[in-house]
């Protein structure tokens, strides 16, 4: 098939949604299948046999696009509905496919095209206004409400990453047309040798602690205070290791991290290239998943799983619609509890039985195989007759 693909993304960054549509691509490629992604003028050319990026004018100039909502996406946003409708103007395509709010787009090029259309639901997009404290205003939320209903009536196939998605969206009545595949892929862990990782744990634990691995990006819902707040409580010897912040955010937590007396015992690096996060996880004996808000699964999570070291995750729906008690450390978002969890990870034999569980589960439903499957599956349900 020839796929118009619309991604409103600095693309590729190593962050969620764009992590998201590489591996979509790299499924829909590996299939026979070629697509043209029309993307943000930011982020790294990716060379992958059957994929064409088109990236719209850097008019606003900018040199970062913060994740979540913003402003400056609006005209982004504008350039990539001219981009791609240009696009569908020169060429015959069998399928438009679209990531978050890209699917605005994707139901006017759809109708105008006649061809059906996937939308790939990465989030909520209301809910999002909501996570990322982008506006109180009942009226946008209400019109983003308005939109996503619309979206999900008139694709011919949804994708969800998540179970509450899921549920959210069979709630709405299209059940019927909608595939949960969850962000389950991984990076090819690249050039790492045993030495790497022992100067890795020399480095961050020169006396020999045990190491905790926090990976990500240090947005407000990650509860990055939370896991702060439990490192001071922890009296076992480790080293709390944070890796993924930049700018102010990583900023007011090394201020934190200060504040509470954590000295050396917290190490933060900037964020580094996927395939070397696999390095630290590698060198880690616990990771963990603070975040204390939003029900989206985070993207670490299935990577975690499939690590075999023991996780630790807060006790809600973000995570306990993947995980439970036989194969994670699950606490109460209390920075109390939380360290009660780490102290657990770190010291009790049972946490090193729920890795292993844990591992078990991620080599049999976490498979490259099973993933295009479930794409494919999204495939035949936009491309069968539509219903009169």
């Amino acid at each position: 098939m020839k796929i118009l693909m619309i991604a409103p993304e600095p693309f590729f960054q190593p962050r969620g949604t764009p992590i998201s549509v590489y591996f979509r691509n790299q499924a829909l490629t590996s299939q026979g299948h070629s697509v043209d992604l029309v993307t943000y003028p930011l982020g790294e050319d990716v060379v992958m046999p059957g994929l064409k990026i088109h990236r719209v004018p850097n008019i606003l100039f900018l040199k970062k696009i913060k994740i979540g909502p913003s402003f400056a996406k609006i005209p982004l946003d504008a350039l990539l509905l001219v981009k791609a409708a240009s696009a569908l103007l020169r060429k015959k395509y069998d399928l438009i496919f679209t990531h978050e709010e890209g699917s605005f787009i994707g139901v006017l090029l759809a109708a105008f095209g006649r061809l059906p259309h996937v939308y790939d639901m990465h989030s909520s997009l209301p809910q999002q206004l909501e996570n990322f404290a982008f506006t109180r205003s009942p009226l946008l939320k209400g019109l983003f409400s308005y939109l996503e209903s619309l979206v999900l009536k008139r694709a011919q196939a949804v994708i969800v990453i998540c179970p509450d998605l899921e549920n959210l969206v069979k709630s709405l009545g299209h059940g019927e047309k909608t595939v949960l595949i969850e962000n389950v892929l991984d990076f090819p862990c690249t050039g790492i040798e045993a030495g790497d990782i022992e100067n890795l744990r020399r480095k961050a634990a020169p006396n020999g602690e045990k190491i905790v691995l926090y990976a990500g990006n240090f947005g407000p819902y990650q509860g990055i205070s939370l896991l702060l707040e439990a490192a001071a409580r922890v009296r076992e010897p480790a080293v709390f290791v944070l890796v993924g912040g930049s700018g102010p955010d990583r900023t007011a937590m090394e201020k934190k991290a200060g504040e509470l007396g954590l000295g050396r015992r917290a190490v933060f690096y900037d964020r580094v290239p996927p395939d070397r996060v696999p390095l630290f996880v590698a060198a880690a004996d616990v990771l963990v998943s603070p975040r204390d808000s939003g029900t989206n699964t985070p993207l670490k999570i299935y990577s975690f799983l499939k690590s075999g070291k023991p996780l630790v995750a807060t006790r809600l729906w973000t995570h306990t619609q993947v995980l439970d008690d036989r194969i994670a450390v699950l606490a109460d978002p209390t920075p109390e509890a939380f360290a009660e969890g780490l102290s657990f990870a770190l010291s009790n034999p049972e946490a090193a039985v729920r890795a292993r569980a844990a591992l078990a589960l991620a080599e049999k439903e976490y498979t490259f195989e099973a993933y295009k499957s479930r794409l494919e599956r999204v495939l035949s349900l936009a491309v069968a007759p539509r219903r009169t």
